[in-house]
């Protein structure tokens, strides 16, 4: 794995901006060469004033995670979906001219977002180009702790509104569907080249979809005939493999494939499996992590991770005294999650099936108390 490090005058030459300066130092455990296991791409800049430019995306849940996250002076904060950075611009203003925020993205459009946060925060920033697992195992490796971290999962507005990347079954489009635009796997070479029991399991497995098997079944056999190369190909398939009755009951009849074909090209719940307890070893003792789901595979991964974590004795309740010696490592913030108000939703149709869970790491104190 190969990584580009970006210093002040690749940024001054590329922008011919004058007021960078070297990037943030790296610390790193040890004196070993840590270089092979970098992901992808990483700029760092130090901010020099609070901006507040506006920018497409709405973030959703942005005052709940706020609350939540608790942002001061000096901290350091992860932002691990970057996006459209709506939520890093939030938190930016609060860190102020002594906090430092890391933002990840595997989307070249989300490093062109943050060149734009970069002159404007208030706050120390850097960008990392990677996915979010192989990003975190990077800031490990160089000792960085951190105050929060926190995740937007799935894909973002701006890979939606990019009709070109496919993702969106109301657009005609190539099949694509992937949030690396380097990476090989397609939606297109699933949709063309899985056998039709991967496919079946993809569907169902990803997107919770009933008609999983008859779904499939009518890939390949459309396939058969003439390769689906289009969204909207794509679309009529599955409409022709649905029964009538359901295929308006819940939705466009296409929004569980599609979303079973985008976790799928991603490996979005892999890639959450390894990155959940990446960040909780690098939050500081008192720090938060924070995520905001939109479907249920992403919210019960979330949740079970944060429930294990504020467990304490799981011995048998017959026994009179605890012989497991566990003790809890988190205090959950919020016991349901939360979900956006009737306003929110008003305003942005899209924050409708969003689900914020936090929990805070607990102190040595905390637990001998």
């Amino acid at each position: 794995m190969s990584t580009t490090l970006l210093d002040s005058r690749d940024v001054r030459d590329a922008r011919g901006a004058d007021s960078w300066t070297p990037e943030l130092a790296r610390r790193r455990r040890g004196s070993g060469d840590s270089s092979r296991r970098r992901p992808a791409r990483a700029l760092t800049q130090p901010g020099c004033g609070a901006g507040t430019s506006q920018t497409s995306h709405t973030p959703v849940l942005a005052d709940e995670l706020i609350e939540l996250l608790d942002p001061r002076p000096g901290q350091i904060a992860i932002d691990c979906t970057f996006g459209d950075g709506g939520h890093a611009r939030l938190l930016a203003e609060r860190l102020g001219p002594s906090g430092t925020l890391v933002a990840i993205d595997r989307d070249p459009l989300a490093e062109q977002r943050f060149a734009t946060l970069a002159a404007e925060a208030a706050c120390s920033v850097r960008f990392i180009r990677s996915s979010y697992a192989e990003a975190l195992e990077l800031l490990d490796g160089e000792g960085l702790r951190a105050d929060m971290v926190y995740f937007d999962l799935g894909m973002s507005s701006m890979q939606v509104d990019t009709r070109e990347r496919g993702f969106s079954y109301s657009y005609d489009a190539p099949l694509d569907m992937r949030m690396d635009p380097a990476q090989e796997l397609t939606a297109l070479e699933i949709v063309a080249e899985w056998e039709e029991r991967r496919l079946a399991h993809a569907l169902r497995d990803f997107g919770e979809e009933r008609h999983a098997n008859a779904i499939a079944g009518a890939i390949v056999r459309r396939r058969g005939q003439a390769p689906i190369q289009t969204t909207l190909e794509l679309v009529d398939t599955i409409k022709s493999a649905i029964p009538a009755p359901a295929r308006f009951a819940g939705g466009h009849p296409a929004k569980r494939s599609f979303q079973a074909l985008r976790i799928a090209v991603n490996d979005e719940l892999g890639q959450l499996d390894r990155a959940l307890p990446l960040a909780w070893d690098l939050l500081r003792e008192g720090g938060v992590l924070a995520a905001i789901s939109f479907h249920s595979l992403e919210d019960r991964r979330v949740k079970h991770f944060l429930v294990e974590r504020a467990r304490g004795c799981v011995c048998p309740p017959q026994l009179p005294v605890c012989a497991c010696g566990r003790e809890p490592q988190a205090a959950l913030l919020n016991r349901r999650s939360i979900t956006p108000s009737a306003v929110e939703i008003a305003g942005n149709p899209r924050a409708a099936s969003a689900r914020l869970r936090a929990a805070r790491k607990l102190t040595d104190e905390d637990v001998a108390s």
